[in-house]
């Protein structure tokens, strides 16, 4: 006879992480998408709407972590990282727009190395739609701006060793960077 006490207990236990898990999935989707729309507010000139959706995306995340910071597996799933870097993307996006530069340590999260690193690679990619859209209204100190901060990135990042998932994303953010370069030539054969 199969004694199922334990296997009970094992279920309950496994039932409720389940659910855990799927709070945490909904939360980071949440915290995602505010990133996106603060980044898309950015792009069209609206940095009030943007500050608003990434104070509400850093609440959600920070949400996150206190409430299931006993449960550390849940801080490691994949849709909590994932709406972390979106958020880095789109915190460092913000920081380039409204200072010029970016890099600074994003306070209020624990953001694991990788992800932080991540985010930034994606930031050439934004660097390199606003260049595109400063480059139609004529505004080329904007564009080498951009670029400036694109070829920084990638150059600084060059120091690291990255492999798998990070080696790709900085694969990424050197195509993002080169693409800014063709931009800004094609502006200065324009202008002659």
């Amino acid at each position: 006879m199969l004694k199922k006490t334990y296997l009970n207990a094992l279920k309950k236990s496994l039932h409720t992480y389940s659910e855990k898990r799927r709070d945490v999935i909904k939360i980071s989707g949440d915290a995602l998408h505010l990133s996106k729309r603060a980044i898309f507010s950015m792009h069209r000139g609206d940095m009030k709407e943007a500050e608003k959706k990434l104070a509400e995306a850093k609440s959600l995340l920070q949400s996150i972590a206190i409430k299931f910071k006993k449960v550390p597996e849940l801080l490691t799933e994949g849709s909590y990282h994932a709406g972390m870097e979106e958020y880095v993307e789109a915190a460092l996006f913000h920081q380039f727009l409204k200072s010029g530069t970016l890099g600074e340590e994003l306070k209020g999260l624990d953001i694991p190395r990788d992800v932080f690193l991540a985010g930034l690679c994606d930031v050439p990619g934004e660097l390199y739609r606003f260049a595109i859209k400063a480059a139609t209204e004529h505004k080329l100190d904007v564009v080498d701006a951009c670029n400036t901060m694109a070829q920084d990135i990638v150059e600084s990042l060059t120091e690291f060793e990255f492999t798998k998932y990070l080696r790709t994303k900085f694969d990424q953010a050197k195509q993002a960077a080169n693409k800014l370069e063709y931009v800004v030539y094609e502006v200065s054969l324009r202008l002659k």
